[in-house]
């Protein structure tokens, strides 16, 4: 625990290097200058399309649960994907990281095995990938048609571009193949590292193989009855999508609020290309994120960097503070009901 502790500390302080150095590359003066100056009816307006991302969000997770059934109602599903973002943004690798925390959430606020939960956030942060490519692509293709040449950062979103809409099929495809192969590999992996767990840790009875395997055969189940319904596939990724065009709404708004209106396109290439940097052994991606958003920006419009910086910042004070503070009331709130319901047991 205090290792793990530790770590989190290690990373946002790590998180917090980083933006340092960002804002003072682009100019510390600038960059508070241009936040003091923020139009602040476009601040709230972009407050409330980080609520409404969340609640987009939420409803995909939602929309999932219902599929798996282990309905919640839907301001719960907010809530509880809350929770999951709060686990994200405090763990490295972003949602790698945060999503053993976050199933455990969901497994609690659904009453439902961790393996449900499991499948469910996985579910959904895949079903995000999806939009994040047509947006990426979108948006990449109307910032290079008034590009005069494809300069280095350009060219970087291009390949991240590339990337996201040829790997992600092809991974999906694959996956989607070869799910036996997979799901056999995976319980012949596991079991003896869990059945390892089980002897080690004090006061945790090992589980037998058979149950391991049947554990790990109900996530895989989980997830094949979410690929298989049409209808939840349809409603997650529109719920989703809305979310995208929430988190793009959001810098452009920011950008706005200190005096740079830019195209529409900008904001759908750099947000999706941007939140891959959340793959990064920092919390939530903090740090990393916000150096991309703000190096594509200036790469892309006529945006000074401490301007882009103050908006960004703008942008990720919405999108990420308001999801970490909210995440942690119900992250502790569950927690405390989980334990509370041991002790009973």
């Amino acid at each position: 625990m205090d290792g793990n502790r530790a770590a989190t500390v290690a990373g946002f302080v790590g998180a917090l290097a980083v933006l340092a150095v960002l804002v003072w590359v682009v100019g510390v003066d600038r960059t508070v200058s241009a936040l003091l100056t923020a139009d602040p009816v476009a601040l709230v307006l972009v407050g409330a399309l980080a609520v409404l991302w969340l609640t987009t969000w939420g409803l995909a997770l939602w929309s999932v649960l219902r599929a798996l059934g282990s309905p919640i109602r839907a301001h719960m599903a907010v809530l509880v994907y809350a929770g999951a973002v709060f686990s994200n943004n405090v763990t490295p690798f972003g949602q790698a990281g945060g999503e053993p925390l976050s199933a455990l959430l969901i497994s609690s606020a659904a009453d439902t095995e961790y393996e449900t939960g499991l499948a469910a956030i996985a579910s959904v942060d895949t079903a995000h990938f999806v939009p994040s490519v047509a947006f990426a692509i979108a948006g990449f293709t109307f910032v290079t048609a008034g590009a005069v040449q494809l300069g280095r950062n350009l060219a970087f979103a291009a390949v991240a571009v590339a990337a996201l809409a040829v790997g992600l099929p092809v991974a999906g495809f694959l996956g989607w193949r070869y799910r036996y192969e997979l799901e056999h590999t995976v319980v012949r992996l596991l079991t003896p590292v869990i059945r390892w767990l089980g002897h080690t840790v004090p006061k945790w009875s090992p589980p037998t193989t058979a149950t391991i395997a049947a554990r790990i055969e109900s996530f895989f189940a989980a997830i094949d009855r979410i690929a298989t319904d049409r209808r939840t596939l349809l409603q997650t990724l529109g719920f989703s999508g809305l979310g995208w065009a929430c988190l793009a709404g959001s810098l452009w708004l920011s950008l706005y609020a200190v005096g740079h209106a830019v195209p529409v396109s900008t904001t759908l290439l750099v947000v999706p290309v941007g939140s891959i940097a959340s793959l990064t052994p920092l919390p939530g991606g903090s740090g990393a994120i916000e150096t991309v958003l703000v190096t594509l920006l200036v790469s892309t419009t006529a945006v000074p960097a401490a301007v882009a910086a103050s908006a960004v910042l703008i942008h990720r004070g919405a999108t990420y503070l308001f999801p970490l503070l909210l995440g942690a009331g119900v992250a502790s709130a569950l927690g405390a009901d989980h334990a509370a319901a041991n002790a009973r047991e």
